[in-house]
């Protein structure tokens, strides 16, 4: 790791009621220390951070009991950081918000297997009846699930159902770029094969923000044999599936990998719009593993890229335009997104555009919203002070 994350500088938003730093010191001690320094307030109602799995997992819990006592604490592992400098990996980037304005109530979700849609609707209605909303407050759900668990899908449709029409946000905890274990955490631990989520109240206003940067190009291609439980498609138009998807896309099937699925993803169309079904690796030398659910019939259609620096901006924009500048965006954004846009030279420009715009997040292994689990997308909730967008 290197050392301290640059420009690391806690925001003082809105009279303390929302802060955020972020550390890449090495040692886990010393960086949440001075994470502590950097977020620290009197009345803080709870914590979220995203963390590099590079930390020792023991010692990183023992620093949070140290710096923040009697303090809910929640967050997961990650394929990147969202800091107050931008993209960043190595370290970790955290949020403090005050119980002035903000009120948070976690519930762990283990087995995440075990959990069908049914299950997932009562754990959802049950969190929403036992944590009351004040008068006059907003309501929001956030979820991070484990990465791995290839559950996302069945989690969020039942989530979403038991919170409706509390909206819910959120995104798949990483392992940097070695897919074998995510962790989320609650409270004192680090669990894998779990998802959290997490009711928020507060008298803050904020916007959903969710974007990708991909048109449907002419290229259409149907599954036409695959293995849905593992996210596996092993035939493509009746071919194999890694040979079939690299003829269309006019690229070698040897040289299939991070970049050109990152270039070139695939586009399923559902609710009246296209959302990504990012392609994760090649298995078996001739089969693809997708980062979202899949299914035999599904019909796919090849994505173009837009301007990914000109989508971000024109979405940050129109924001602004509506609601001022947001005291913080939590951030979701795919790490085939990070991978595009550092292979493309654009990390820069995106990082000041991240900065710019107050985002604390992580990269994922997908994102969700809208009922859906997606990918290759960046999901955000914006929040603003109390009466924001009134004269904007």
């Amino acid at each position: 790791m290197e050392g301290s994350v640059r420009q690391n500088k806690a925001r003082d938003l809105a009279g303390d009621a929302i802060r955020f730093g972020a550390s890449s010191i090495s040692d886990p001690m010393r960086a949440i220390e001075e994470i502590q320094s950097l977020i620290w307030q009197p009345d803080t109602a709870f914590v979220i951070f995203y963390t590099s799995p590079e930390y020792d997992q023991t010692k990183l819990t023992q620093a949070f009991s140290c710096a923040f006592p009697n303090t809910a604490i929640v967050g997961c592992t990650t394929a990147g950081e969202l800091t107050p400098s931008g993209y960043a990996e190595g370290s970790i980037t955290a949020v403090s918000f005050s119980a002035k304005h903000f009120r948070m109530q976690s519930r762990l979700i283990a087995n995440v297997p075990g959990n069908g849609v049914s299950k997932c609707s009562e754990i959802a209605t049950t969190l929403v009846d036992e944590t009351p909303c004040p008068n006059g407050w907003n309501t929001l759900a956030l979820l991070i699930a484990d990465g791995m668990s290839l559950q996302e899908d069945v989690l969020v449709a039942g989530l979403d159902a038991g919170l409706a029409p509390i909206p819910l946000f959120g995104g798949s905890a990483g392992d940097g770029m070695c897919f074998k274990e995510t962790f989320v955490y609650q409270d004192g631990a680090f669990s894998s094969n779990a998802a959290l989520l997490m009711l928020i109240h507060t008298d803050y206003q904020f916007r959903e923000i969710s974007f990708d940067h991909f048109v449907p190009s002419a290229e259409q291609m149907v599954v036409t044999k695959a293995i849905p439980a593992e996210r596996i498609v092993i035939e493509i138009n009746g071919e194999k599936a890694a040979e079939e998807y690299a003829r269309i896309i006019g690229a070698p099937k040897e040289k299939l990998g991070p970049f050109l699925f990152a270039a070139h993803p695939t586009l399923v169309k559902a609710g009246g719009r296209y959302h990504v079904r990012a392609i994760q690796s090649v298995v078996d030398e001739n089969s693809l593993k997708f980062l979202s659910a899949i299914d035999i019939g599904i019909v796919m259609t090849i994505g173009e890229a837009l301007d990914i620096v000109g989508e971000m901006e024109k979405e940050f924009n129109s924001l602004e335009q509506e609601m001022g500048k947001p005291a913080l965006i939590l951030g979701f954004d795919c790490i085939l997104r990070k991978i595009e846009i550092v292979t493309s030279g654009k990390k820069d420009e995106i990082s000041r555009l991240l900065a710019k715009n107050n985002v604390i997040g992580f990269s994922t292994y997908g994102e969700q919203h809208n009922g859906m689990h997606v990918n290759q997308t960046f999901v955000g909730v914006a929040f603003f002070p109390p009466g924001s967008g009134e004269s904007v």
